[in-house]
């Protein structure tokens, strides 16, 4: 596998965008998302995903520089229709709107509907905690196909349906919770798939309901299982409130979509902090808490204890130095888009 710089691959990223007629601005925004993810060591969220939204632009899915309407407001919320735009795109701008309503009403949120792939959840309440505010942001993907069997179910029903928190504190690396409320994001699956990797046990069931570590089952009627392994319906339970409040508050409801177009809902929430706690002591607080945390013993089998983001952001530090891994599959995908659009030399491809 080729190892590029970041720099490179938003390079490429706003490339192919552009070319695929995305806006020089929201380029910008997708390839600074996109690649974060890969940062932070979330290949199933970075690049690997540019030639998939570049099919979806030429099927009519998402809409390049497509307009931002909101539909219905109050001081303290927001409802808006993305038109089928890039999620990246309409969830950044969704996120810093109720930021700021939150900054005068302390409390703040906002639904969004129609609109496409918004990618690593962490990127948008992190926008918050940089501004002194606790941030959450749920995402599920309507009516558009699902990957997820619900507990004891040998058939997907459910998206992957993440949920996401960021908390303002003093720490060196932000403290950050992104979830799948599966056993693994389905973009992991396409990784495993596309570096022709197994997958861990208790991640997928096939087409018959029985447990595979074959990630290519996963297009071939199989489905991810639910977080929580035996205990599963817990992770259930969370999909399900997801859902709810993504999928049937912004009123894209449920089910599967004929077409198969991704239809990303998502709910924001953002609290500043400075109407509950002063800000400096509520940060110095977490600060102490994630220390005390880190402080814990480690158990057999492990070095140590992390708090929630430390893992991504130690990765990033490195891959900032040394680059980031990408599978021939991927790279190789992103050299013909780019022959194909005669940027090829251009991105160093």
């Amino acid at each position: 596998m080729p190892n590029v710089s970041a720099e490179q691959l938003t390079e490429i990223a706003k490339g192919l965008l552009v070319s695929a007629g995305a806006s020089a601005a929201e380029a910008e925004v997708i390839a600074r998302y996109n690649i974060g993810a890969n940062l932070v060591g979330h290949d199933s969220h970075g690049i690997i995903l540019i030639p998939q939204y570049i099919e979806r632009i030429k099927a009519g899915h998402i809409v390049p520089q497509a307009p931002w309407t909101i539909v219905e407001e109050s001081p303290t919320t927001t409802v808006i229709d993305g038109n089928w735009g890039f999620g990246y795109a309409v969830t950044d701008r969704a996120m810093r709107y109720t930021i700021e309503k939150a900054k005068t009403q302390n409390v703040a949120a906002a639904t969004v509907f129609r609109q496409s792939h918004i990618g690593r959840l962490a990127s948008y309440p992190l926008l918050a905690s940089a501004d002194g505010m606790i941030a959450m942001i749920t995402a599920d993907s309507g009516r558009s196909p699902k990957h997820v069997a619900p507990f004891g179910g040998a058939k997907a029903r459910l998206g992957t349906n993440p949920i996401c928190f960021a908390i303002p504190s003093n720490l060196d690396g932000p403290l950050v919770f992104d979830m799948a409320t599966s056993a693994a994001a389905a973009g992991k699956i396409n990784v495993a798939t596309a570096r022709g990797d197994q997958v861990p046990n208790g991640w997928l069931i096939d087409a018959e309901g029985k447990p595979s570590n074959d990630p290519r089952v996963l297009r071939q009627g199989g489905a991810l299982l639910p977080l929580g392994g035996t205990e599963g319906y817990k992770g259930t339970g969370l999909a399900a409130i997801v859902e709810i409040l993504s999928g049937l508050l912004t009123g894209l409801g449920f089910g599967v979509e004929p077409t198969g177009r991704h239809n990303d809902g998502c709910f924001i929430a953002v609290f500043n902090v400075a109407a509950f706690r002063k800000l400096d002591t509520f940060k110095q607080e977490v600060t102490e808490f994630a220390q005390y945390l880190k402080a814990t013993p480690p158990a057999e089998g492990f070095t140590e204890v992390f708090y929630p983001g430390e893992i991504e952001f130690r990765k990033e530090q490195d891959r900032r130095k040394n680059g980031v891994p990408i599978e021939d599959a991927t790279w190789n995908k992103l050299r013909d888009l780019a022959q194909g659009y005669g940027i090829a030399e251009r991105l160093g491809l």
